[in-house]
């Protein structure tokens, strides 16, 4: 099996793995929130990267990966950013509507489009910029109900938006300069990413519940689907950064929006979510977006082989990441889920 096979077997794993464990964990996050009244998603977060670091450490002494330290200040500033931007997230649901959070969420492609573009001198042909407006369209139209604006809201949606942006950034290029693998970042990065979220999340989920998450009364019903969430939690942020390392940013986005029209099918088939024509309409049209903007990204990255004997090593990088790529590259994730009750119901990890 040549290189570039080995390459494709390993984005499909990756790709798999995320969608699966992540609508896994979005089923499990309904039970918890809505059903047993669990509400305190930023804790839950932090909870789900205590865990992932210690099925991190205990794979590193069966010594299944390599540790590899390196700078020390990135992998902080990392971890930090990355826990802010959760908190954010849920901080723009709670004080804005459904509809403007959604809007928040499919903000998160042009802003790293915009961002890798000025600062990295990154290119998106027309077919890319076309292919990723049809399925933000398609998103949108299957998930956007209301657009009511608050200014409060709207500023913690523009810094939700951007430190996300910046955080998926992060995660291409640490991988890239420092040679690291996506489970060697993860490890040094969740214990910033988790304490984080532990000083700010009783705070948060508190200011958004109204809510103590120490009074909360621990049934062995609610204890089993924290353990489960958690334990399916490693799996999705092991796929999350997997992913960002064999793909780019605006994949990474594309693929979380698909799991959020999976996300709504999945409610609508199992859960017997309410489902309208213009949910199907949405997501036939984001299916589109999706299969144009892999065949676009295959095209060109086609294209780019067959040119490359005859240009100089050095060219200007440019989204040739399909969400199915046979070239190495790296890249990120972001979530995409369709939340259907308050800020607890969805943040990054939650809905993956």
């Amino acid at each position: 099996m040549s290189e570039g096979q080995k390459f494709q077997l390993g984005t499909v794993g990756a790709l798999s793995l995320s969608v699966v464990s992540s609508v896994s964990i979005v089923i499990c996050n309904k039970a918890l929130i809505s059903t047993l009244g669990f509400t305190f998603a930023t804790t839950l977060t932090s909870w789900h990267l205590l865990v992932t670091f210690c099925s991190l450490h205990v794979a590193l002494c069966m010594k299944l990966f390599e540790h590899k330290p390196f700078d020390a200040r990135a992998v902080m500033g990392f971890g930090i950013l990355n826990g802010i931007s959760i908190g954010l997230l849920n901080l723009s649901l709670g004080f804005n509507s459904v509809g403007f959070y959604q809007m928040t969420k499919l903000a998160i492609i042009p802003c790293t489009v915009l961002l890798e573009t000025l600062f990295f001198r990154k290119q998106f042909s027309r077919n890319i910029q076309l292919s990723l407006t049809v399925l933000l369209m398609g998103v949108g139209i299957a998930t956007v109900t209301d657009l009511q604006l608050n200014v409060l809201g709207s500023v913690l949606s523009l810094l939700a938006v951007l430190t996300t942006c910046v955080a998926q950034i992060m995660t291409n290029t640490i991988q890239k300069k420092f040679k690291v693998s996506s489970t060697q970042l993860l490890y040094q990065s969740c214990p910033y990413q988790a304490l984080t979220l532990f000083i700010i999340g009783p705070f948060l989920d508190g200011l958004l519940t109204n809510k103590n998450v120490f009074a909360f009364k621990y049934t062995p019903q609610v204890l089993f689907f924290i353990v489960l969430s958690c334990l399916i939690s490693v799996s999705v942020n092991f796929s999350t950064f997997l992913v960002i390392g064999k793909t780019s940013p605006v994949t990474y986005q594309v693929l979380g929006h698909l799991k959020t029209c999976l996300v709504l099918a999945f409610g609508y088939v199992l859960l017997r979510d309410p489902f309208s024509w213009r949910n199907i309409l949405g997501i036939l049209i984001a299916v589109v977006g999706m299969v144009l903007y892999s065949y676009c990204c295959t095209l060109e990255n086609q294209q780019k082989q067959n040119e490359a004997p005859a240009k100089l090593p050095e060219v200007k990088e440019s989204e040739t990441d399909p969400l199915l790529n046979v070239e190495n590259g790296t890249g990120i994730l972001a979530d995409g889920g369709a939340p259907k009750v308050p800020v607890w119901n969805s943040n990054k990890d939650l809905d993956a």
